[in-house]
């Protein structure tokens, strides 16, 4: 029999009667829904300020999943390994707990806490003497301490069983999902997004997921994976949208319409918009981002401020006051950082001299240039998916994109880096022409070149040629591939 006691978190136990009521019955529904996955043989008892999780099962694998699962749902601020067995008398629980408390005592200081129930030959001080002086004289190095022990020996005695905690476990806190509402979380597969995330579903929130895709179905792929981690480890109990949004058009027209420094910011004003959009489709009241003051030029308080300025919908931002190293450490806490640190960093736009105080009226004036009917467009044709039901397996696996440092005597050259960075710094490549035709442009003008070549991408860094290589072969062209000298 494997056996929890499952602690609230404090913030549940301080509210009214009726509001822990409904917090606890979640809890318990969320308990049943995820912890009979893991086995068939799962009873779940709500005692109003603590929750028993039982399990018909020996079974040292089944014990360790379960430490997983419980150690992820929120709710739960911690929770205690049980162990109940049979007694026959006090001297017999003694040598029982010894067996169990005896290597955790070594160089500590411990006290005794026994709850007894039932007709016995002993009152519940007796047995706490008994025991803690029998522990005391086998442990050399414990001692005994009533006040601010290192360790509490806790123990139940319930007629002729013996209840005790064998290890406690850490829980992940926060509120049992869905206690408060749902959310929108705006995804890239960073850490700031996946991390925003985490914190939301914690709060109680249930997190739904948007991703503007910027780079095809390699770039989607990677940030469902990190989506669908999220919700299958934090908040499995509730099934959750994700939502791709094909935002190449919008770029396109940003680099081609709007002012060079404004870039960044109409951008996150244009995601703004959409994603209100969305929703307000999907009936959610708020969205989530991982934006963090100052980190980049979008995210000083002024452009922030121009940002909001294009929405009603609720905006929030968990991690506002955060540094990048502490996003970093808490990715890595959740299990987040693998993934997140194998993303690309994908800019839609790139600006020589991106603005950092962003004037609205003028943000206003540059957007008279855009065609509203390319975003409204690109809203309508989002794919609304069900986390729980999208074959992640089979969208996941990675396209192959041959990687050349030194090209076939044949090779042409696609410079697909934007206008500015060719005039800033030309490519040239001996005994190979060079093409420039800029990433925004290269779904759409590919088709017009001579298909009898063989086109190698490059970029600065390699990242964007490889996610434009990946849609053209989604396209059906084949001799595309990437030039990294």
């Amino acid at each position: 029999m494997i056996e929890f006691l499952i602690k609230l978190h404090p913030e549940i136990a301080i509210k009214s009667k009726s509001v822990r009521k409904r917090q606890t019955l979640l809890l318990e529904r969320n308990l049943k829904t995820i912890l009979l996955q893991v086995h068939q043989q799962i009873e779940v008892n709500n005692n109003f300020d603590h929750l028993t999780v039982r399990c018909d099962s020996d079974d040292a694998a089944v014990r360790q999943r379960l430490i997983e699962r419980l150690s992820c749902i929120p709710g739960i601020v911690n929770f205690a390994e049980m162990q109940s067995s049979q007694f026959s008398s006090l001297h017999d629980i003694f040598e029982q707990v010894l067996a169990v408390y005896g290597p955790k005592l070594a160089n500590k200081s411990f006290s005794v806490r026994v709850r007894r129930s039932g007709n016995h030959d002993f009152t519940s001080i007796e047995a706490e003497r008994y025991i803690g002086g029998g522990l005391n004289q086998h442990i050399a190095s414990a001692r005994v301490q009533l006040k601010q022990p290192d360790t509490v020996v806790a123990l139940e005695i319930k007629k002729d069983l013996l209840i005790m905690v064998r290890q406690m476990h850490q829980g992940m806190g926060g509120f049992p999902l869905p206690s408060q509402s749902d959310v929108l979380s705006l995804i890239s597969g960073g850490y700031d997004s996946a991390v925003a995330s985490y914190l939301m579903i914690r709060k109680g929130l249930r997190t739904h997921y948007l991703f503007f895709n910027l780079g095809g179905a390699a770039h989607e792929a990677g940030v469902r994976e990190m989506a669908f981690y999220i919700w299958q480890k934090y908040s499995l109990s509730h099934r959750v949208k994700f939502v791709s949004v094909n935002f190449a058009p919008v770029v396109e027209q940003i680099l081609e319409n709007i002012d060079n420094g404004l870039m960044g910011v109409v951008l996150k004003r244009m995601m703004m918009r959409a994603a209100s959009q969305v929703a307000d489709r999907l009936g959610i009241k708020a969205l989530v981002t991982g934006e963090s003051i100052g980190q980049v030029s979008s995210q000083t308080i002024t452009n922030l401020n121009v940002i909001d300025r294009v929405t009603d919908t609720l905006i929030l931002r968990p991690l506002i006051y955060q540094d990048k190293q502490e996003i970093i450490d808490m990715a890595r806490k959740i299990g987040a950082d693998d993934i997140a640190k194998s993303m690309p960093e994908y800019c839609g736009v790139i600006s020589n001299k991106p603005t950092v105080n962003a004037v609205l009226t003028a943000v206003e004036a540059s957007e008279q240039q855009f065609d509203f009917t390319v975003l409204q467009q690109v809203v309508e044709d989002a794919k609304v998916l069900d986390i729980r039901t999208v074959e992640y397996q089979a969208e996941q696996q990675a396209h192959v994109v041959t990687e050349l440092a030194q090209l076939p005597a044949d090779a042409v050259v696609l410079d697909i880096r934007s206008p500015e960075e060719t005039e800033l710094k030309p490519l040239t490549v001996a005994g190979h022409s060079v093409i420039e035709l800029p990433f925004f442009r290269l779904a759409s003008q590919f088709s017009s070149l001579d298909q009898s070549r063989q086109y190698y991408c490059y970029c600065e860094r390699g990242v964007m040629s490889r996610l434009q290589a990946v849609v053209l072969q989604e396209q059906g062209f084949n001799n595309v591939a990437v030039y990294r000298p």
